[in-house]
């Protein structure tokens, strides 16, 4: 299984970061986790670079290589003034004409213990309009700030991968 990790941060410390790295290193046997490092290279979304015929911008093909050939995705994003960060939302804006991600599990996970309810909310809100299949979300227990995490948040951590996994394995992703 193949997924690949999304964090909705540019930071380089970001403890959204910090949480997928944990990811990586907790995946089960049979999963590989791989951080999508592309984000801030991504152009601005314009409609007119996006239309039928057109070819998108090189870091946006990849991009939608890299999820159309995973199995799944895991999101971890923080929550700027109650909504997504711009960034993360550019690049979401740049995957709704994608019919290759319709039904493409994914999960998100927040590495605030408490923060994150109106940027997942609107994260959901956004996916379910896509068409993929979100198949929950999470919250780390702890303030998360490197990769070895504790056994709460790695918990955390392998529950949303074990679901995610299920739902793969469910419906043939």
């Amino acid at each position: 299984m193949k997924i690949i990790a999304i964090c909705g941060s540019l930071r380089a410390q970001s403890s959204n970061r910090a949480l997928l790295q944990a990811a990586v290193k907790l995946a089960p046997k049979g999963m590989e986790v791989t951080i999508y490092e592309g984000l801030a290279r991504l152009p601005h979304f314009n409609p007119d670079d996006d239309e039928e015929g057109t070819t998108p911008p090189p870091s946006v093909a990849e991009l939608r290589s890299l999820l159309a050939a995973a199995d799944g995705i895991l999101i971890s994003s923080p929550e700027y003034a109650h909504g997504v960060p711009g960034s993360l939302k550019n690049a979401l804006d740049w995957l709704v004409s994608d019919g290759a991600l319709v039904d493409k599990p994914i999960a998100l996970i927040c590495a605030s213990p408490v923060g994150g309810q109106f940027a997942q909310s609107s994260l959901v809100e956004t996916l379910k309009t896509m068409n993929w299949r979100v198949v929950g979300t999470w919250a780390s227990p702890k303030k998360v700030r490197d990769a070895d995490v504790d056994d709460e948040v790695a918990g955390t951590i392998r529950t949303a991968l074990a679901i995610l996994a299920d739902t793969m394995l469910t419906i043939g992703f």
